[in-house]
């Protein structure tokens, strides 16, 4: 199920950390194992949903009354698409469609109570597996993960949440 690059794992020194690309197999190997532990736990909530959908509603959960065309952007998807994953959305229960208050040409895409519950059953989910894996861990290796996590928010954030530089 994980691929692991020639050399495998246990080939490769840790290095010290001063060669960023030195420990990119590894990081790629964990963050492949985190990203199937995190599929894992949300195929076991109430309702199953598919990656897609799950991203469709993290997207409404962080901006509530998106219309189509921003969930679309958001998901880095196509306009048809976005409509026929919301329309799968809605029949579930999961989302409602509303007239804009002030643009009645726009739709807003809104969670429901039941998105709403079934978005807080896979977070309860992917926590409980989450903090299972973190007790196994040791505490120093544990408290470098932590650190390195918010390390990449950090560098994330500066280059995908600031805005553009304007030229002098």
């Amino acid at each position: 199920m994980f691929v692991t690059l020639p050399g495998g794992a246990d080939g490769r020194a840790e290095g010290s950390g001063d060669q960023p690309s030195v420990g990119a197999h590894e990081i790629a190997d964990a963050v492949e194992r985190l990203a199937h532990l995190w599929s894992v736990a949300a195929q076991e909530a109430t309702v199953r949903l598919s990656l897609h959908q799950l991203r469709a509603l993290r997207a409404l959960e962080m901006a509530p009354e998106v219309n189509l065309t921003g969930l679309a952007q958001r998901l880095d998807i196509g306009l048809p698409t976005a409509s026929r994953l919301c329309d799968r959305l809605e029949a579930a229960g999961m989302l409602e469609r509303a007239l804009h208050p002030y643009n009645r040409r726009e739709v807003q895409l809104r969670l429901t109570g039941q998105g709403r519950r079934v978005m807080g059953d896979v977070a309860r989910r992917r926590t409980q597996a989450l903090d299972e894996l973190l007790a196994a861990m040791e505490p120093a290796a544990r408290s470098a993960l932590i650190r390195g996590m918010k390390g990449i928010a950090s560098v994330q954030d500066q280059r995908y949440f600031q805005p553009p530089q304007q030229p002098p």
